[in-house]
């Protein structure tokens, strides 16, 4: 994202074709809009890449067969689920708690950190036996916290935070990444040093809701502002955005633990972290590490999630939210800055054409990231066309490769050295 990557930038209004995962989710919301909050409680996809859509009566059921879709006969319907989570949210917040709807078991699963005291979780378990049954205590290992640092790193006085998707007004280029990250006002530099300045925050919500907007200093992303880092020189092209359904497989990047995968376990969820409550989070297994706050989620070249926070790490396993795309997007006014694939270099991985039928399905972990891009560290042509251009050809360019040689190895002694400082720093509050 701060680096740029060899792939033409398009606009904004770029149709894509939807993916396998978009397909069937799409299916199951319609469904789901079709029949109501009172005879339906939530719609995911199954392990063989079908929507299942589950139904309070078999009359439901038959229609949402006839669809195409699975349909799973359960006790509670969406709204009981959405009255449990309201009684939740009108009892005194307790930090270090979470909650989200399963709609896979048909219930409400409340999560307490290792900060929760006894008698904080004792008088949470009471709210939710006072909801009924159907309510979920689960204790979680380590601490819900911000994901302060990550896909490319930025950096300010308040910390350090990943790049996460390029957008626009139309006017003016912006990051838009993790609203915790920093109040508006705040400086961003892609170097320590500070001597390379990015932009400043000009829109921060946190808590409530988690994303921020960091308009670029000379007005402009560049060339591949449509391609987010995934290490080792490779990109993603990013091709439009959506909202993930349950069971499907996203990807995830970052600067401290790179590029990782999952599956969205939850949407809609509520997040108590010390600094205050979030709602609307994406939930995934996906793990994550300090660093790697505001990097982007995403999936089939497809805009998902903004990294907001979690538990855990990538040794052990956790859970991590996301702010949705979509939603910020909509809030903030802006457009998704999408990715040509047909100027890009790379093998593209072909999406699904919208026009596939109800039977075509693809098991949610056979999703890959997205078509792939390199990305390289100047605006412009690549690195390797610059350097075997016959004009630069001679004495000059043992010098410009030198230079580039130096450059790189400083800048990753320099960065190694952060990132570790940084995880030393944040492991203390970590779990």
């Amino acid at each position: 994202m701060v680096t740029r990557a060899v792939a033409s930038e398009a606009p904004a209004t770029t149709a894509v074709p939807r993916t396998y995962a978009q397909e069937a989710g799409q299916t199951g919301a319609d469904l789901v809009s079709r029949l109501g909050a009172s005879r339906t409680a939530g719609t995911w996809i199954s392990a063989g890449g079908k929507p299942v859509v589950a139904v309070t009566d078999e009359s439901a059921a038959a229609e949402v067969r006839g669809a195409g879709a699975e349909a799973k006969v359960v006790e509670h319907s969406m709204a009981d689920l959405k009255s449990a989570a309201k009684t939740l949210r009108s009892a005194p917040r307790v930090a270090g708690t979470a909650w989200s709807m399963d709609y896979r078991t048909n219930e409400v699963v409340v999560q307490g950190d290792n900060t929760v005291s006894a008698s904080d979780w004792s008088r949470m378990t009471k709210v939710a036996e006072g909801i009924g049954g159907f309510v979920r205590m689960e204790r979680t290992e380590g601490t819900f916290t911000p994901r302060l640092n990550g896909a490319q790193p930025i950096l300010s006085t308040g910390g350090r935070c990943s790049a996460g998707f390029n957008v626009t007004n139309g006017q003016s280029d912006f990051i838009l990444t993790a609203g915790h990250c920093g109040p508006t006002g705040s400086i961003w530099f892609a170097d320590t040093g500070g001597n390379n300045q990015l932009g400043k925050t000009v829109t921060q919500s946190f808590p409530g809701n988690d994303f921020s907007l960091v308009q670029y200093a000379n007005g402009k992303a560049g060339d591949g502002a449509g391609v987010v880092f995934i290490g080792n020189g490779k990109g993603v092209q990013i091709t439009g955005a959506g909202d993930p359904s349950i069971g499907q497989r996203v990807f995830r990047s970052g600067s401290t633990s790179g590029l990782r995968d999952g599956q969205v376990t939850s949407v809609n969820a509520t997040v108590n972290y010390p600094e205050g409550t979030v709602t609307g989070l994406i939930e995934t297994n996906v793990c994550a590490e300090p660093g790697d706050s505001g990097g982007p989620m995403f999936s089939e070249g497809i805009a998902l999630g903004i990294t907001s926070g979690g538990s855990g790490d990538c040794t052990q396993g956790g859970t991590t939210f996301f702010e949705p795309v979509t939603k910020a997007l909509s809030e903030l006014g802006m457009q998704l800055i999408v990715s040509n694939q047909a100027g890009a270099s790379g093998s593209p991985s072909p999406a699904p054409s919208a026009t596939s039928g109800q039977g075509s399905s693809i098991a949610p972990g056979a999703a890959s990231p997205g078509s792939s891009a390199a990305v390289e560290g100047a605006p412009g042509t690549p690195l390797l066309t610059r350097l075997t251009d016959t004009r630069n050809i001679g004495p000059g360019l043992l010098v410009v490769a030198g230079s580039l040689i130096a450059l790189v190895a400083a800048r990753y002694i320099r960065s190694e050295q952060d990132r570790k400082a940084y995880q030393r720093y944040y492991s203390a509050t970590w779990g």
